[in-house]
Order: C-alpha cells, then structure tokens, then sequence
C-alpha cells in the first residue's frame, strides 16, 4: 500500500463518527488487498486503464433518443415549429452524452502525442456521425415494428400504446440502437445498452444480430436472441423463445471462436410460439410455423409446421385423495 493510500484511508477513517469501526487496522489491510486484486485485473481484455464508459450516462442517452424517434407519444408539445425545436434539443443532449462516452472508451484525452490524439478525436466525430445519420432508417424500422404489434395483437387499442407500454417495443429501440453502434465497432457501449432492455423487460438481445422489420415479440419474457442470429421481416416471437448456441467452437488453445455462426437462421413470415427453442446454426424456412416447447436442432423447409408430440391424456384411478 502506497503512503498516498495509507493517507487517504486514515482521513476517511477520521471522519467516521467514533465507534464506527472497531478495528481500523483490519480494515486497512482488507482495503489494500481489494486494491491488489483490482490492479491484477488492469490488464485483462476489455479493461484498458483509459476508462470505462458510465452506464448511467448511456441510458440518459438512450432515453434521449427514443424521445427523438417517437416524438408525438413522449410528451412534446403540439405544433411543427415546437416539436422541431424539442426534437432538436433532445438530440442533442443524446448525442453529446454519445460523444463523452465514446471519448471515456476511446480514451483520446490520454494520449499525450498529438497526432494520436487527432486520430481519436475523428473517430469520435466519425462513429457519432455515422450513428446519427442512421437514426431516420431505425425511426423507419421501429414504426415496422409498432405496426406489426398492433397488426398483430388484438389486445392493442393504439399506436400509442404500443409505444409507452409494450416490452417488446422497448426492447427493439434498445437493440436498434445498440446494433447501430455495434456496426460501427463500439461494443461495450451497445451491450450496456441491450442489457439495459434486458433487466428492464426480461428481453435479451445481443446487438449484434441481424433482424429485419416488422418484428413483433409478443408478451416478451424470456426472450434470448443470439449474437449471430439472423431474423428476416415480418417474424413474430412469444415469450420463452430461444435462437440460441447449441454448441461452441474452439480453437487449438482451447479458447472458445468469438463471433463464430452458431445461432439460427430465421427466414420471413416465420411465427415461433411461447417456449420454443431452436438451437445451432439451423434454417426456419419462410412461413414457417413453431410450436410453443418445441426443441428444433435441425432446419425445415419454408411452409413447414412444428409441434411437439400429441400429449397423452390419462385419468387416474379415484383412490379417495
């Protein structure tokens, strides 16, 4: 343990009301060995010393944003001029906190040689560009979106309903957002990002998969959609749905392959029922249909209808219970 450490431990150890702790000595060494334990960390992938980025600040962000997409159901006045000027600002308090957060991942504002430094800073500039650009094409995908839960649940009265209450809606402008940002190589950032839908709605879905529009997950609970998932238009999922890994490849270290294949390939006008689980890099042909508990290992043809075994129903013998 450094003086300077010792230091600041002891004056916050003065500053506790008398009795607080009882044994300051114990308490400094648990102190210094959570310190070691944290430096020993300082050099394992994902953890740079340049910092990490504030999770707090990326949901602000997110939340920013998503009244951006949906304007007219998030509380901003009526009247063109009013919700331009509303729209603005909101943008861009979103798109500031995008470039802090970037800057904090990136770390520019350590490099000491200049040249570095201007490199970072432009793909800052770069990365919050190509993101905001975007936007408009996921405002267009997420209405897909809302469009087909309304289409497609008849306990939805409105539009606006859809947008303010329902978990799958929340879950894809989370993971719309965060697949924007994954594209543009920011990873740590975008899965703040869909973990934050995920611990909210139970949804969870990694934004690196690929899915199409009008994409409706009904009730949502559950949900897991893999990294390299590839979802066409037009799919509707229930609660409890897989498109998970059925198994991992490994490289001659032993290491497991990041970003391999391994997750299905659901193709359009598919319909995946509560409960199913499909696994490995498998194909659900278009117009497909998926029974709810289904366990499906292999690929099926478009048009093709699966569904667990006929259950068997027996009466058992009145013993007086």
């Amino acid at each position: 343990m450094t003086d300077e450490t010792r230091e600041l431990i002891q004056k916050f150890l003065a500053e506790q009301p008398a009795g607080v702790w009882s044994d300051d000595t114990e308490l400094s060494a648990v102190a210094a060995q959570l310190s070691r334990a944290s430096q020993a960390r300082a050099g394992q992938p994902g953890i740079t010393g340049r910092g990490l980025p504030s999770r707090t600040a990326i949901i602000e962000m997110v939340e920013s944003i998503r009244s951006v997409l949906f304007p007219e159901f998030f509380g901003f006045p009526a009247g063109s001029d009013r919700v331009l000027f509303q729209v603005g600002m909101a943008l861009d308090h979103g798109m500031r906190l995008l470039r802090e957060q970037l800057n904090v991942v990136l770390g520019y504002h350590q490099d000491q040689d200049l040249a570095t430094r201007a490199l970072k800073e432009q793909c800052v500039r770069d990365i919050s560009r190509g993101f905001m650009r975007n936007l408009c094409r996921v405002q267009s995908l997420l209405e897909s979106d809302a469009q087909a839960a309304l289409s497609g649940d008849p306990a939805a009265t409105s539009a606006a309903e859809v947008a303010l209450c329902y978990p799958g809606l929340l879950a894809m402008t989370n993971y719309r957002l965060a697949h924007e940002l994954h594209r543009l190589g920011v990873p740590v950032i975008s899965r703040i990002i869909t973990e934050h839908a995920h611990s909210t709605t139970g949804i969870d879905i990694h934004p690196g998969a690929q899915i199409g529009e009008s994409f409706f997950i009904d009730h949502g609970t559950g949900v897991v959609i893999g990294e390299t998932s590839i979802i066409g238009n037009r799919v509707r999922l229930y609660h409890g749905v897989t498109l998970g890994a059925k198994s991992f490849q490994k490289g001659e270290d032993g290491a497991l392959v990041k970003g391999a294949p391994r997750h299905p390939i659901v193709e359009d006008d598919v319909v995946i029922y509560a409960g199913a689980t499909i696994l490995g890099r498998i194909t659900i042909g278009r117009g497909s249909i998926i029974g709810g508990n289904v366990w499906l290992t292999h690929s099926v043809p478009a048009g093709s209808v699966v569904t667990q075994s006929t259950p068997i129903e027996q009466h058992r013998a009145n013993d007086g219970i």
